[in-house]
């Protein structure tokens, strides 16, 4: 029995087209099962880095925590992951204003570094919420941070600011009396401590109770409210005019007793110039009488040294050319004439 092959209106065999359409739907079936295949294999894939926990939860509950990073798997549709930060967080928080326990109102603007350390307890207290760990964190950094302020004054605030603190070694009077009077005070730079320190020692029992941990409180920027910095300054202005008096007076104190102490050394040395100079003069003296004395006790050198004084007496007498000097006979220079010489 013949067979006899159907054609469609193209002339094209009908069989042929009806495999082509059977085959056609086979692949489109195959894609689909290649994309539900995708989509299986992601929700059933968990990726963890390492900068975060990965919370599975089943039904709400959390089974268990993934900590390591790299590739593991849960069931779809079943379970369900939350991420939790594993890096260190920073916190900025508000600027706020305390009071010193001298009552002076400051600004104090700090931040916070911090990270979570138990993932299961963040998540059972603060939902796993950054922004409701962020909101625990800036009550309790604030309350700790009043708490410390409240207790200090608005200087040792200040000085506590950066941990170190200059203060000024005076000599010790042996030093002075052995030494020299003009020893100068030293400086020296010791450490304190620091408002960190004094805020963090107020924190306790974070971690325990919410998983997290606060690392450091670094306080940016200590200021006043702008209706007291006038008063503060002012203040300020009149403490330093104070000490640098207080220095003024302290150098003219010292000042003086090197002027005391260096014109007693000028009159003792004038003194002893002096009485070396009286007692010179004395010896110049003693050997003028004494050549005197030789001189008178022979006759030769008596008459000789006389008629040297006669004639040193008769030039002092004729200054000028016209000069008349009239002589008694008994004159000493009349004696020059008379050849008693």
């Amino acid at each position: 029995m013949a067979e006899f092959e159907s054609f469609d209106s193209k002339g094209n065999p009908k069989n042929k087209k009806a495999n082509k359409e059977k085959s056609g739907s086979k692949a489109w079936i195959f894609w689909i099962l290649v994309v539900l295949a995708l989509i299986v294999l992601k929700a059933c894939t968990v990726v963890t880095y390492g900068n975060q926990y990965k919370l599975v939860r089943q039904f709400g509950k959390v089974d268990r925590i993934i900590t390591n990073p790299g590739i593991s798997f849960k069931v779809p549709f079943i379970e369900t992951v939350d991420v939790v930060p594993k890096e260190i967080l920073l916190y900025d928080l508000p600027a706020s204003d305390v009071i010193t326990s001298d009552k002076k109102t400051m600004i104090v603007d700090s931040y916070v570094l911090w990270k979570v350390t138990d993932p299961l307890k963040f998540a059972q207290t603060l939902s796993g919420s950054v922004m409701n760990a962020e909101n625990r964190i800036d009550t309790i950094v604030y309350n700790a941070t009043k708490n410390t302020i409240s207790n200090m004054t608005q200087d040792a605030v200040i000085l506590s600011r950066d941990g170190k603190m200059t203060i000024t070694v005076e000599p010790e009077e042996s030093d002075v009396e052995s030494r020299d009077m003009t020893v100068e005070s030293e400086t020296e730079v010791v450490d304190i401590t620091s408002l960190t320190e004094e805020i963090m020692a107020q924190i306790g029992g974070i971690e325990s109770q919410y998983g997290i941990q606060i690392l450091t409180v670094d306080v940016k920027k200590l200021d006043l409210p702008d209706a007291n910095k006038f008063a503060v300054y002012t203040r300020m202005i009149s403490e330093r005019e104070n000490i640098a008096a207080q220095y003024e007076a302290e150098g003219q104190a010292q000042a003086q007793i090197i002027i005391n102490a260096t014109d007693k050394e000028v009159a003792i040395t004038k003194s002893n110039a002096e009485a070396q100079a009286e007692a010179i003069i004395a010896e110049g003296e003693a050997e003028y009488m004494r050549i005197l004395s030789d001189a008178y006790s022979d006759a030769s050198k008596a008459d000789f040294y006389s008629y040297v004084r006669a004639l040193d007496a008769l030039k002092l007498s004729m200054n000028n050319s016209d000069d008349t000097i009239i002589l008694s006979e008994d004159s000493p220079i009349a004696g020059i004439f008379y050849g008693r010489y």
